[in-house]
């Protein structure tokens, strides 16, 4: 094997993991802003939850729609023309005034951060077996902590020192010099002129064989919500999805409310939580490699290892009794969860890739990730919205708290037990 292209699937791996990295990065800045926003323009919870529904209702649809454009336009451009307009509508969230201009920028940010992932998960099809996928994915999603623990690390620091409008800005602007790297490196391996024979057969040496009109065919909606299979990871996305949103939007405002932190406090309790997660997103991936190199197949390595993840979930509901021990007991606690988590979702995105062609994986990944976006949306308007609007007023506001870290809890055992129910066996879906 040549050792230089060899290495080149790393190299495309770590452009997908930049990329993720500017995406999070640019989602999690308003919950850092949010006490300094909510002073300055008299926001409430309710109207947090608001501009946080904007950008999930819009993300939610934006997945549909991107993993459709991503399969139609292809890797390189699909994934250029997302990460341009999602750097483009970060940066107007400077010039917003009022809460509704928010919400404006924020569905902006939703529908154009939506391309990330299907194109992500598309290229990772591409340049990846089997085997390998996993890792992959654990590794460029782990983009999803990095981009949560440099927030923290740089948005107080920046908005205390310029203003909250430089911290959007600065932050926007990450994203071009992502573009001009993946210019310049990124070729499908179809198209890179360099790729061995040798190469090429590693990477689609534990695929089956496809036919050729079906790798460029484009399938239907209407077909791929037939499946099991797409149902399987669509509900997976919308039981679980909704556990993440809630720690990258009210995070910071937890740590603000239970424990009378400052804006720039609060920075390395939130870095901690996703430094912790960080080793989820990258151990989801060698877990289940390691079930396969010892002769179990694919998808029960997947399923066992998702099992394994959703039950370290479980703690998080005694976080807030952690933490009146100490707060960084609450920290760790979360932590682990959040680690869980990303675990959990290397795993979920890559049966995409088990079970699906690679001419259907941008666009079930976007009806998953539709899915996921309408859980957010759900959960934001039942509980989040109208909950914690009313707890806050009473002064009982850990009550609130405590039953949104029930829900996270009970979240992964109920998407696992439904996932196995709808696909208990692998089944390579033939379209």
């Amino acid at each position: 094997m040549d050792k230089k292209i060899g290495n080149y699937r790393w190299t495309i791996c770590a452009l997908v993991f930049f990329a993720t990295t500017v995406n999070y990065l640019d989602r999690q800045v308003i919950s850092l802003l949010k006490s300094v926003l909510s002073e300055e323009m008299q926001w409430d919870d309710g109207d947090y939850a608001n501009i946080e529904i904007a950008f999930k209702l819009f993300y939610s649809f934006g997945m549909l729609i991107a993993g459709r454009v991503v399969d139609k336009l292809g890797t390189k451009l699909g994934y250029a023309v997302a990460t341009g307009l999602w750097s483009v509508a970060a940066i107007a969230h400077a010039l917003a005034s009022s809460a509704f201009g928010f919400m404006m920028a924020r569905a902006a940010l939703g529908v154009t951060e939506a391309g990330n992932f299907p194109a992500a998960i598309k290229s990772t099809a591409e340049w990846f077996p089997k085997k390998e996928r996993a890792l992959a994915t654990g590794i460029f999603n782990s983009g999803t902590n990095i981009g949560a623990i440099v927030a923290p690390l740089s948005v107080p620091f920046i908005a205390a020192a310029w203003g909250w409008q430089w911290a959007f800005i600065i932050t926007g602007l990450i994203g071009f010099i992502w573009l001009v790297l993946w210019q310049k490196h990124y070729t499908s391996p179809a198209d890179n002129k360099k790729l061995s024979r040798e190469e090429y057969e590693y990477i689609h040496s534990d695929q089956e064989e496809e036919a050729v009109n079906v790798e460029t065919e484009k399938v239907p909606w209407i077909k791929l919500i037939s499946y099991r299979q797409t149902w399987a990871f669509a509900i997976g996305k919308f039981l679980t999805d909704p556990v993440w949103w809630f720690y990258l939007f009210w995070l910071p405002d937890f740590l603000q409310s239970q424990y009378h932190l400052t804006l720039t406090q609060i920075a390395v309790p939130v870095a901690l939580v996703y430094m912790i997660s960080t080793i989820g997103s990258v151990g989801g991936g060698y877990l289940p490699m390691a079930f396969i190199n010892r002769n179990m197949p694919a998808f029960k390595a997947r399923k066992t290892s998702m099992l394994i993840f959703a039950l370290f979930v479980l703690p998080v509901i005694f976080s807030q009794e952690a933490g009146k021990i100490n707060m960084w007991l609450a920290v760790l606690v979360i932590g682990i969860a959040a680690a869980a988590h990303q675990a959990w979702s290397a795993n979920i995105f890559t049966t995409v890739s088990d079970m699906f062609p690679k001419n259907a994986t941008a666009s079930v990944t976007g009806i998953g990730g539709m899915m996921g976006g309408l859980g957010g949306i759900f959960l934001s308007w039942a509980v989040q919205k109208n909950m914690f609007v009313y707890y806050r007023e009473i002064g009982q506001i850990e009550t609130a708290y405590y039953i949104m870290f029930a829900i996270c809890a009970a979240a992964y055992l109920l998407a696992w037990l439904i996932m196995h129910f709808l696909v208990p066996k692998m089944k390579k879906i033939e379209l």
